[in-house]
């Protein structure tokens, strides 16, 4: 009995492991992920490009609709787009004074910017098809610079507004090529019914 008990072995716990660092959970797909709040220079850089083209543009609707700036004011405008032969010109100037009016001041804001886009295309349509009989270049008055107005507002609604934009307020805020293609869209359908009605 005690050569039994000198060779029973000692019941000894198993050796304690070293405990693991936590792992992070895995992010909840559900939960949208936190954008950092820094302002790029990407978001100055299109909030200049917005606001030069925006503001420039609503002048020239504020010149056609109001005569403000030195413009001519709604009548004058729209004797000169009766002879382009948009009829009646009046309504037709208002309705290019409004479209870049809005359009612009939507731009500079990046409020609604895939909309304010279509309203500037739309009306750089119009003034594209008039001048392009004169070449491209403004100085022969050509389609110089409604084309790069045009080009421009394509590339906002494309690219997006930015952070420095009303639009961030949204949930599609951030430009694409859906976007592009609705501007692009609603703009060429707005200048195709103003050639077919005037």
């Amino acid at each position: 009995m005690k050569l039994l008990e000198r060779h029973r072995t000692p019941h000894r716990p198993p050796p304690a492991t070293p405990a693991l660092p936590a792992t992070p959970a895995p992010p909840d797909a559900s939960r949208p992920v936190a954008r950092p709040v820094a302002v790029s220079a990407g978001d100055l850089g299109l909030l200049l490009l917005r606001m030069t083209f925006g503001l420039l543009l609503a002048g020239h609707g504020a010149q056609k609709l109001f005569g403000l700036f030195g413009g001519e004011g709604l009548t004058a405008t729209g004797s000169g787009f009766t002879q382009l032969g948009y009829h009646p010109g009046t309504f037709f100037a208002g309705l290019a004074g409004a479209g870049e009016l809005l359009g612009g001041l939507g731009l500079a804001a990046g409020l609604l910017t895939p909309l304010a886009a279509a309203a500037v295309i739309g009306v750089m349509i119009n003034a594209m098809i008039v001048t392009v009989p004169r070449g491209l270049w403004a100085t022969d008055g050509g389609m110089e610079y409604p084309l790069c107005i045009a080009v421009v507002a394509t590339a906002v609604a494309a690219i997006g507004a930015g952070r420095l934009a009303l639009d961030r307020l949204f949930r599609r805020r951030d430009g694409g090529l859906p976007e592009m293609a609705f501007a692009v869209g609603l703009g060429s359908l707005g200048a195709a019914v103003v050639l077919a009605v005037s």
